[in-house]
C-alpha cells in the first residue's frame, strides 16, 4: 500500500513526491513513458550532443525558494538565453530592441529616435484584449506583421486576436540594446542536465518507488493508495467526459553536424562549432513550415566538435499525440471549467502541473506549485 500514488515523473510529480517521501510517507511515482523528467528530459544523442528531447527548456526564476530547493540536486550552468528571428531572408535581433530598429531602417539610431518612431506607429489601444492588440499597441503594424503574426498563426493555428494578450505580451519590447529573451534574476541550466537533476533527487529520497512504462488506468487499478496526485491532462483523467480540451502538439526534426560540416557555417553562425548565430532562431514567415530552430549547445556550454539543431513543427493535436500546450484562449478556458469543477470536488485527489490545471506554467512555477501542494498535504495528513 502506498500512501501517495503520483502520476507523472516530471517537475510536478517528482518534486511533490520528494517532499512527501522525505517526510516519511510511502510514495509511488508512475509514468507511461520509459524515462523520468517529463518534457524536460534530456539525453546525449548519437552525435554526442546533450539535447532536450521535447523542445528547449529554459530554466529561470525570481524565486529564491525554488532555486534553493532545486540546488539540493544540481549545480548550475549560468546562461544568457538569446534568440533571433529569421524573416525576409535575414537574421534579426529579437526580442525587438534598438538593434532591431537599426536593422529595419538600415542605419545607426538612438533610443530617442526609436521611441519617436514607436510613438508614431503604435496603435492607440489603452486596454489590449488579445495578442494582436497588445503588440499593435506597443510597436504598430509593421513590426507586428514582421515578427508576431505569422509565427503565432503557425504556432497556435489561431489568429493573434483570438488568443489571450499574455501570449505575445510576455515578450519584451525594449528601446535600448538589451537583447535578453528573459529577465528573471536567475537564469541557468542544470550543470549536467535535467535528467541528472531528477536522478539525484531520486537517489536522495527514501520511501519513493518509481515505476516507468505504466499508464494511469493500470496503475490506479493495481497500486493500492490512499491519495492520488495527478499531473496529466485533466480531460484525460475524466475520460474526456465533456469532450477533449484543445491542445497544440509538436513534431521535432533533429539534424546533427560534424566539425567539418560546421566550418562552412562559420560565416553564418559567427561562432566556430555552431550551425546558427543564436540558441534559438524564430521563423515567422508563412512559407517556412517550422516555427523555430533550436541549437541548445549554445546554452549548455558543452565542449564538443559536433552540434545538433532541432527544427520544431507545430502540429494539430489528436488524442494519440502529446498535449504540449493548453490553448490560451477564452473558449478553451470555458471548455475547461466543467473539468475544473469536477477536479475541485474529487475526493483524495490533488491536481497539479500545466496539464492538470490547463494553464501554461514555467518550470519554476510548476516547482513552486508542487512544493505548495505537498506542504498542504503534509499539513493535513501530519506525519506517518
Amino acid at each position: 500500500m502506498s500512501d501517495f500514488l503520483i502520476v507523472g515523473a516530471g517537475f510536478a510529480g517528482l518534486v511533490a513526491a520528494e517532499r512527501l517521501a522525505s517526510a516519511g510517507w510511502k510514495c509511488t511515482v508512475i509514468d507511461r513513458r520509459t524515462h523520468i523528467a517529463g518534457n524536460a528530459y534530456d539525453a546525449t544523442d548519437s552525435a554526442g550532443v546533450l539535447t532536450h528531447r521535447y523542445g528547449p527548456h529554459y530554466f529561470r526564476t525570481n524565486s529564491g525558494k525554488v532555486r534553493q530547493y532545486l540546488s539540493r540536486f544540481t549545480d548550475w550552468h549560468p546562461v544568457k538565453y538569446t534568440i533571433k528571428s529569421h524573416t525576409g531572408g535575414q537574421y534579426w535581433p529579437f526580442p525587438i530592441n534598438l538593434n532591431t530598429f537599426e536593422t529595419l531602417i538600415g542605419k545607426p539610431a538612438t533610443p530617442g529616435e526609436f521611441e519617436t518612431w514607436l510613438a508614431r506607429n503604435r496603435h492607440d489601444i489603452p486596454n489590449p484584449k488579445n495578442s494582436e492588440e497588445v503588440i499593435l499597441s506597443q510597436v504598430g503594424t509593421e513590426l507586428y506583421e514582421r515578427f508576431f503574426m505569422g509565427y503565432t498563426l503557425k504556432q497556435w493555428r489561431r489568429h493573434p486576436r483570438e488568443l489571450d494578450a499574455s501570449v505575445c505580451g510576455r515578450i519584451p519590447i525594449r528601446t535600448n540594446r538589451d537583447d535578453r529573451y528573459l529577465t528573471e534574476s536567475f537564469q541557468a541550466l542544470p550543470a549536467k542536465g535535467y535528467t541528472a537533476l531528477f536522478e539525484n533527487l531520486l537517489a536522495a529520497t527514501p520511501n519513493l518507488t518509481l515505476r516507468l512504462g505504466i499508464d494511469f488506468p493500470e496503475a490506479k487499478a493495481t497500486i493500492p493508495h490512499r491519495h492520488l496526485i495527478f499531473t496529466g491532462a485533466i480531460d484525460e483523467y475524466y475520460n474526456r467526459r465533456f469532450g477533449p480540451l484543445p491542445y497544440r502538439s509538436l513534431r521535432f526534426e533533429p539534424e546533427s553536424f560534424t566539425k567539418e560540416q560546421l566550418l562552412a557555417r562559420e560565416k553564418i553562425s559567427g561562432k566556430p562549432g555552431f550551425w546558427q548565430p543564436a540558441m534559438q532562431v524564430n521563423y515567422p514567415d508563412a512559407d517556412v513550415p517550422h516555427t523555430r530552430i533550436v541549437e541548445i549547445k549554445h546554452a549548455t556550454g558543452q565542449q564538443i566538435d559536433a552540434t545538433t539543431i532541432v527544427r520544431e513543427y507545430p502540429k494539430d493535436w489528436t488524442p494519440d499525440d502529446e498535449p504540449y500546450y493548453p490553448v490560451p484562449a477564452p473558449d478553451a478556458r470555458a471548455a475547461c471549467k466543467k473539468y475544473a469543477a469536477l477536479a475541485a470536488a474529487e475526493p483524495h485527489t490533488t491536481f497539479i502541473g500545466r496539464l492538470a490545471t490547463y494553464r501554461y506554467y514555467n518550470m519554476d512555477q510548476v516547482t513552486a506549485m508542487a512544493l505548495t501542494a505537498a506542504g498542504k498535504l503534509l499539513k493535513s495528513h501530519g506525519t506517518p
